[in-house]
C-alpha cells in the first residue's frame, strides 16, 4: 500500500490542464442540466443555474468516486494510468461520463479484478447514499399528459423507493428529488460498467475468473443485447454496436500464470450482486 503523501503526489504530478478544463466543462454542463430539469433556462434566468448544484455535484461525486476507485487500484498495483476524463454532454445528464486510460500493460488476474470492480462498487457505494438521502425529498405528484417518458427501476431502486416512498395511489407518480435522480444514473452506470463484455469493467471481471470463457460471454451478450435492443429498449442496440466496434476480445495479463487469490473471487461475486440489483432491463419507457 502507498502512503497518503504518495497518492496525492501522484495525482499533482498527472493532473494536467486538459483534466481540468473536462472536469469544469462537465461541472457547467451537469449544472445546466440541473436546472433544466427544475423547469430553468440558465439563459432567460442565469440567477438561478444554481439551483442545479444539488444534482450536478452528486452525479460528479459518483463519477469521480468511480474512476478515482480505479486510478487508486492501478497505483496500488503498479500499473499506469491516466487520471480521469470527464466528458461533457448536451443530454438530460450533463455529461457522457468519465473514463480513464490504462498506459501499462495489467499485470496479474489479482490487480485486473482489483481495478476493475474497484470502480463499481466505490460508485454504486455512492450511488446507494444518494439515493436513499434524495427519496426522502421526493414528491409524489398527479401525473399528467405532458410526460415525456418514465424511469426504469433496478431491483433496488425499487425495494428502495417502496420502502422510503411507498407505492403512489392511481393516478400519481414518484417526481425524484435532483439528488434521488443522480444515484438513479448512478445506478445505471454501474450496472452499464459490470455488463461482462471486452474491457467494461465486467469484462475485466470475467476474464480475470475464467479468461477461456471470457470471448464467448461477450458474444452471447452482444446477442442478448441487440435483442434487448429490438424488444425493450433501443438504447441496447447502441450499445450493442458501440461494443462491437471497440472489441469484445480482452488484452492478456503480464503473469497469467500466478493464481488468482481466493478473496478475490468473493469481490466478483460483490460485483455480480451489485449488477443484479442495479441492473434496468428498461431505462426509459414511452408513455
Amino acid at each position: 500500500m502507498h502512503s497518503l503523501a504518495f497518492v496525492v503526489n501522484n495525482v499533482l504530478r498527472k493532473l494536467t490542464a486538459m483534466h481540468v478544463i473536462l472536469f469544469l466543462l462537465t461541472f457547467v454542463s451537469t449544472l445546466i442540466a440541473g436546472a433544466l430539469q427544475k423547469g430553468i433556462n440558465p439563459l432567460d434566468d442565469p440567477g438561478r443555474i444554481y439551483e442545479g448544484l444539488p444534482f450536478a455535484m452528486t452525479l460528479l461525486s459518483i463519477l469521480l468516486a468511480h474512476e478515482l476507485a480505479h486510478y487508486m487500484a492501478s497505483i496500488s498495483h503498479d500499473t499506469i494510468a491516466t487520471l480521469p476524463y470527464f466528458i461533457p454532454g448536451p443530454s438530460i445528464f450533463g455529461t457522457f461520463g468519465a473514463f480513464i486510460k490504462m498506459k501499462s500493460p495489467i499485470t496479474t488476474r489479482t490487480a485486473l479484478i482489483d481495478i476493475g470492480a474497484s470502480g463499481p462498487i466505490a460508485g454504486f457505494l455512492v450511488s446507494l447514499v444518494a439515493v436513499v438521502f434524495g427519496l426522502f425529498y421526493s414528491d409524489v405528484v398527479e401525473v399528467t399528459d405532458g410526460l415525456a417518458f418514465e424511469l426504469g427501476d433496478s431491483l433496488l431502486f425499487y425495494l428502495l423507493t417502496k420502502i422510503i416512498v411507498g407505492t403512489p395511489p392511481e393516478g400519481f407518480d414518484i417526481l425524484l428529488s435532483p439528488i434521488a435522480f443522480a444515484g438513479w444514473i448512478g445506478f445505471l452506470v454501474t450496472s452499464l460498467n459490470l455488463l461482462p463484455i471486452g474491457q467494461l469493467d465486467g469484462g475485466h471481471i470475467v476474464y480475470a475468473i475464467e479468461k477461456d470463457i471470457h470471448t464467448w460471454v461477450s458474444r452471447a451478450l452482444l446477442v442478448v443485447l441487440s435483442v434487448s435492443g429490438i424488444w425493450l429498449w433501443t438504447g441496447w442496440l447502441t450499445w450493442a454496436l458501440l461494443l462491437l466496434i471497440l472489441g469484445i476480445h480482452h488484452p492478456p495479463v503480464l503473469f497469467s500464470d500466478i493464481p488468482l487469490q481466493p478473496s478475490r473471487k468473493k469481490t466478483a461475486l460483490v460485483s455480480l450482486s451489485i449488477f443484479i440489483l442495479t441492473f434496468i432491463p428498461q431505462p426509459f419507457k414511452m408513455p
